[in-house]
């Protein structure tokens, strides 16, 4: 049986910063995740793309935020149980709960942090019949490495900010990048709505908007595609690769059987106080909950983070005296075993 203080079920950057808040406190942490690798969506799915809205960075790879993130909780010595789905939880007598993986792996802790991100997600397929027997032959649904692309003609179809995000990145990369939208208006983020256009004006993106990718052409791998314009009819296009991002399918998974409130596929929870779920000592955080007002960004999920540890404080330590926050410009940041993180590194240099 794994013991913790706080048990949170997901590795990516929400739980990890959870990590940091928690050492903090001095509250210790262990992680599940059903990825071989923390920092979720970001380590697994798309580690080079770029995200712009995080404080102090005006740019950073999503790789390169975990890698910060595990370096950040590294004083804290969290532990992983990775490679596993948490399946099933049990409320012991002492209110202490008991969430067991898939492959067996018991944990024991009196907090349970739910930071799923999504859940366990499929990308959203368009309805081309001969789709399935492209893919891995010029047909992806996740930009893993960005070189792949070099000198490579490419269609992006989507009108998110996945979508527009990666046909700005991949303008310094690819011999052609074309972006197709079934609208004229963008889904994504303003800033980069503009910089597509602006992209569109000096010849470095071909923008077809009003239009679709219905058909998928080539022996052995993709040659090229039809793209249907709502008023200019068919035409084709040659092209390496074609790129849908038309979003992920979320799903809960077992923790949908959990007993917890659930709308629309997310965790209710009470976010006037501490993000807390129907069912007291477990929280949701993250993308993976819900309240009036929610936005699934990374930096609101590190705010529910910070206010949901002082509420798990309490549960932890219930007979300790209130809690005094301390800025860490005054207090630094102390691992368990009472040396600074500064005064650390210079110890490990020294080894």
């Amino acid at each position: 049986m794994i013991k913790t203080d706080i048990l949170i079920i997901g590795a990516g950057p929400v739980g990890l910063f959870t990590v940091f808040e928690a050492g903090l406190l001095k509250l210790r942490c262990h992680l599940i995740d059903a990825l071989p690798i923390p920092g979720g969506q970001l380590a697994e799915i798309y580690p080079k793309k770029p995200i712009y809205d995080i404080p102090g960075y005006p740019s950073v790879l999503a790789g390169d935020l975990v890698k910060n993130l595990e370096e950040q909780i590294a004083p804290f010595e969290p532990t992983y149980t990775l490679g596993e789905r948490a399946e099933t939880i049990e409320k012991l007598e002492d209110g202490s709960f008991v969430v067991t993986t898939s492959k067996g792996t018991k944990h024991n802790a009196p907090v349970v942090a739910i930071a799923g991100g999504l859940g366990s997600f499929e990308p959203r397929k368009p309805p081309i019949k001969e789709i399935v027997d492209y893919e891995d032959k010029g047909v992806e649904y996740i930009i893993r490495e960005p070189n792949f692309y070099k000198d490579k003609k490419i269609i992006i179809a989507g009108g998110g900010d996945s979508a527009l995000d990666w046909s700005i990145f991949l303008t310094d990369i690819a011999k052609e990048v074309t972006l197709v939208h079934r609208r004229t208006e963008f889904r994504g983020a303003l800033d980069s709505v503009e910089k597509v256009k602006e992209l569109v004006k000096k010849g470095k993106i071909k923008l077809l908007t009003e239009s679709e990718v219905i058909e998928i052409h080539g022996k052995d791998k993709v040659e090229s595609v039809t793209v249907k314009n709502s008023t200019e009819g068919n035409k084709i296009v040659e092209v390496d690769h074609f790129i849908p991002l038309f979003g992920l399918s979320p799903k809960l998974g077992p923790i949908a059987n959990w007993g917890l409130n659930i709308e629309k596929n997310a965790i209710v929870v009470d976010n006037a106080t501490d993000y807390s779920t129907n069912i007291p000592g477990i929280y949701a955080i993250g993308d993976v909950n819900t309240y009036t007002g929610k936005l699934k960004l990374i930096l609101c999920g590190f705010h529910e983070a910070t206010i949901m540890v002082q509420s798990a404080y309490k549960l932890v330590n219930p007979d300790a005296k209130k809690l005094v926050m301390k800025y860490t410009t005054v207090s630094g940041v102390t691992g368990f075993d009472g040396v600074k993180k500064e005064q650390k590194k210079a110890i490990t240099s020294k080894i």
